[in-house]
C-alpha cells in the first residue's frame, strides 16, 4: 500500500467532512498561487503543516520525508534561476572561470526563493488533502461538483491499478532477488526489463479479468462505490471561512500594492 494512502486511513482528520477539507485545500492553494508572496506561502505552509501533524496526528518525521521529495526537485529545477554563466559578474555572487563567471543576481535569488516557497506551500495544501482524506471521499466530493462520470471512473480505475501494478512488481522483484537476479548491474538491467514486460502483460490480463467481473455483476457503464458522508460542523465551517477571508484580504492587499513579500 502506498504510504500516503495508508496514512490517510490513520489520520484523526479522516472523519471530518470531505467537502470542507477539499474546499479548504483548493481555496488555500489558489490564494497561494495568486499571491506569489513569500509571506503568504510561509503562512500557508505553517497552517497546513500544523493541521496535518498536530490535528491529523501524522508523524512529523514522515511528513518531513514527504516534503523533502519536492524540496529536492524544486532546488534542482530553480538552479537555472539562481545561477547564470555570463561574462559580466552580477551583484549577488560571482566565481571566475577564465573569461566567464558563474554568477547570480539578488533579483534571481529572490525570484527563486519565491518560487520554491510558493511551490512548497501548494504541495502542503495537496498533502493536507491526500494525507487526511481517502480517495473514495475525494471522488465523492468531485461527484457532488458534477465532474463527468467518465473522468471519475478513470480516476478510480487508475488509482486501483497503481496498487495492482505495485503489488505485481513487488512480487516479481522478490522472486528475482531470491534467485540472485540483481547481483550485479548487468544482471539487474536484464531483470528489470523482464520485470517490466511481465508487469505489462499481467496488468493487461488483470484488466480483462476485472472487466469480466464487472460484466458478471451487470455492469451498465457506471462504477458505484459505497462512501461515507460525515456531517459538517458549524465551528469548522466558521473557522475555514474566517481563515480564507483573512487570507484573500491579504492577497488583495499584496496584489494592489504590487508587493511580493
Amino acid at each position: 500500500m502506498i504510504i500516503i494512502d495508508k496514512l490517510c486511513y490513520y489520520s484523526k482528520l479522516r472523519y471530518v467532512n470531505a467537502t470542507e477539507k477539499f474546499l479548504f485545500s483548493v481555496l488555500t492553494l489558489t490564494a497561494c498561487i495568486l499571491s506569489c508572496s513569500i509571506g503568504i506561502a510561509v503562512l500557508v505552509l505553517t497552517v497546513t503543516g500544523i493541521l496535518t501533524v498536530y490535528k491529523g496526528k501524522i508523524p512529523l518525521s514522515r511528513y518531513i520525508k514527504l516534503m523533502a521529495v519536492p524540496i529536492v526537485f524544486l532546488f534542482l529545477s530553480t538552479f537555472a534561476i539562481f545561477v547564470n554563466v555570463s561574462k559580466t559578474p552580477l551583484d549577488a555572487f560571482a566565481f571566475s572561470t577564465g573569461s566567464y563567471y558563474i554568477t547570480g543576481s539578488v533579483q534571481g535569488l529572490f525570484r527563486g526563493i519565491q518560487l520554491i516557497c510558493t511551490a512548497l506551500a501548494s504541495v502542503s495544501c495537496l498533502y493536507f488533502l491526500s494525507l487526511n482524506t481517502p480517495m473514495t471521499d475525494i471522488l465523492n466530493v468531485l461527484r457532488k461538483l458534477h465532474v463527468p462520470a467518465l473522468i471519475l471512473e478513470l480516476m478510480l480505475l487508475i488509482y486501483r491499478y497503481i496498487f495492482v501494478i505495485m503489488h505485481l512488481a513487488s512480487d516479481i522483484t522478490i522472486s528475482q532477488n531470491s534467485r540472485l537476479g540483481n547481483i550485479c548491474p548487468s544482471t539487474a538491467r536484464k531483470s528489470f526489463a523482464a520485470m517490466a514486460s511481465s508487469v505489462f502483460i499481467l496488468s493487461i490480463r488483470r484488466s480483462r479479468e476485472l472487466y469480466d467481473a464487472l460484466e458478471a455483476r451487470c455492469y451498465n457503464g457506471t462504477l458505484r462505490v459505497v462512501s461515507e458522508d460525515y456531517p459538517a460542523k458549524i465551528s469548522e465551517i466558521l473557522s475555514i471561512a474566517a481563515f480564507e477571508t483573512l487570507l484573500y484580504l491579504a492577497v488583495i492587499v499584496i496584489r494592489l500594492s504590487g508587493g511580493t513579500l
